[in-house]
């Protein structure tokens, strides 16, 4: 009896746990889109280690941006770790245009492996 009592809590906290990790998701998803224009872009530079591994493909960085237009936090959303370290170094460098208040933006940065 105290068995299915533990497993019936355990599976409302997992259910409740699923619930609250979707409608954070869906927040994030929401704060896509920006009105700001991008006026400096540092290039990603491609790591050592990844032409070594070979590595290619892209990095999804979740991007907060200050109102005087410094990206104020980057965050990896997905992608390799290797190429994402040089993702979010070059995404602080960049510099949006001036804005009343704080604003979000998702940016995707693709990495090829060089010739």
């Amino acid at each position: 009896m105290i068995v299915k009592v533990k497993s019936k809590i355990l599976w409302i906290g997992l259910i409740t746990i699923g619930i609250c990790a979707f409608v954070s998701v869906a927040r994030i998803g929401a704060q896509e889109n920006t009105d700001r224009k991008l006026i400096k872009k540092v290039e990603p530079v491609y790591p050592p280690l990844a032409g070594k591994l070979h590595l290619a493909g892209t990095v999804k960085l979740a991007l907060q941006i200050a109102p005087e237009g410094k990206v104020s936090s980057v965050h990896t959303v997905g992608g390799n770790p290797i190429l994402a370290v040089a993702a979010e170094d070059a995404a602080k460098q960049w510099k949006y245009e001036v804005a009343p208040k704080e604003s979000s933006a998702m940016v995707t940065l693709s990495f090829e492996v060089p010739k």
